[in-house]
Parts: C-alpha cells; sequence; structure tokens
C-alpha cells in the first residue's frame, strides 16, 4: 500500500502543476532571504552613518564597508542552511494544488474537494514548522545521550511528524479536521511508516527541495486508499 502510493507520487513529479509549486517555493525562499539581506545592509548603514572614533586610531571609517562585506559572506553561509527548511516550509503553503493534482488524474470519479483557506494553510504550516523545530533540538539532546541511536531518532521523529502533518492535510480536504484526526489515529502505524518512508530522502541535499510535494502526493493516495479500507 504505502509503496504503491510513493511509486504513483514518483511517477506524477513532471506533473506542470507539481514542479509550479516546486519552484514557486524556491522563488519566494529567494526573494525573503533577499530582503533580509537587503534590511540587513540597510542595519548596517544606519549604524554607521556616523564614523566610529577610536583611542590612538582616530576615526574609522571604513567600519561599515567591512561589516557589508562581512555580511555578505555571513548571509551566504546562513543560506546554505536556511535554503531547505525555509523552502520546504513556503512550498507547504501551496501543498493543497498537488493534493488536487492527484486526484484529477486518479480519483477523477470525486466531487469537488473543501479548499484550504491561504489563512487556514498558513496556521498549520506555522504551527508545523514550530513542532518540527523544537522536536528536533530536543532530538539533538537525545543524540548526545543515545548516539548509536540517532539515526533511528532522526527517522521516527521526522517519520512520525512528517505523516502526522501529510495525512492531516490530505484528509481533512475530504472529511474535516475533526474526522480527519479520527482516521489518522485509527491508521497511525501505517502513516507513521510511511512518514519514516519520506524522512529518508531529507538527508539529501536538493532532494529534500521535493519532499513536500511527494510527501503531499503520497499521502493523498494513501489517504483514499484508507478510506476505502475503513469504508
Amino acid at each position: 500500500m504505502i509503496l504503491t502510493a510513493f511509486l504513483k507520487a514518483i511517477a506524477q513529479l513532471p506533473d506542470r502543476r507539481f514542479r509550479s509549486v516546486l519552484w514557486r517555493g524556491i522563488g519566494l525562499t529567494i526573494a525573503l532571504l533577499v530582503a533580509i539581506y537587503a534590511m540587513l545592509l540597510w542595519l548596517i548603514d544606519w549604524l554607521t552613518t556616523e564614523p566610529l572614533s577610536l583611542p590612538v586610531v582616530g576615526e574609522v571609517t571604513w567600519l561599515g564597508d567591512l561589516l557589508s562585506w562581512g555580511s555578505l559572506g555571513v548571509m551566504l553561509v546562513v543560506s546554505v542552511f536556511l535554503m531547505i527548511p525555509v523552502a520546504s516550509t513556503i512550498t507547504s503553503l501551496f501543498l493543497d494544488e498537488v493534493a488536487q493534482a492527484v486526484e484529477d488524474k486518479h480519483y477523477q470519479h470525486l466531487p469537488v474537494a473543501q479548499k484550504t483557506t491561504f489563512f487556514d494553510g498558513l496556521r498549520d504550516t506555522v504551527n508545523f514548522l514550530g513542532v518540527l523545530i523544537g522536536a528536533n533540538i530536543f532530538a539533538f539532546i537525545l543524540y548526545a545521550i543515545l548516539p548509536f541511536a540517532a539515526f533511528f531518532i532522526f527517522y521516527a521523529l521526522n517519520g512520525f511528524l512528517l505523516g502526522r502533518e501529510y495525512f492531516q492535510l490530505a484528509a481533512m480536504r475530504r472529511i474535516g479536521r475533526d474526522k480527519a484526526k479520527q482516521l489518522r489515529k485509527k491508521h497511525r502505524g501505517t502513516i507513521w511508516a510511511a512518514g519514516c518512508l519520506m524522512a529518508v530522502p531529507l538527508t539529501f541535499p536538493l532532494i529534500n527541495l521535493v519532499i513536500p510535494i511527494l510527501g503531499a502526493a503520497t499521502f493523498t493516495h494513501l489517504f483514499h486508499q484508507l478510506s476505502v479500507r475503513t469504508d
């Protein structure tokens, strides 16, 4: 069941709507990082408007240039670490389109799904990001205490979180938030296993950019398969 859903999701990756969501996520991420850097440069310029006067040395007029070039280096390094999680978070705002593309291709007999509003999607995305960050910070403590179990902890934890998030996204479009939670609890083992499968590519640079899309597609298939079994 899980493998079938996963392979169907992979097969649909060339879909125009899948690619549109991916490029929008990456594009908005780059724009956000550029905006942050522009604000940092403005702050540096504001702080260094007046030359700094030091004993013996006298006026230091090159401090602003030094900070500007230094901030560029820092921003480039920080961007390497921020690109993936930020892009994944922004991409998550458009995952309803991915689920709809899957249903348009594989479940054409279904009625129109309940649309998730932008603000509901934003709220869920921010909440999920907070839980994901908090859980992984706690996991770092466990890594230090149980280094031999680090890989198991990483995949088990992120698999649980990814499965919970993406199944909820797919299910609530069709049966609402409360019934989606009930169905998720009923099939928690299957959902957790599928989430662990999604967590594996997280460790591969660039490939992990498509995980939100792949996850949304996989769990859309999984939801419909589990719904048939439940019925």
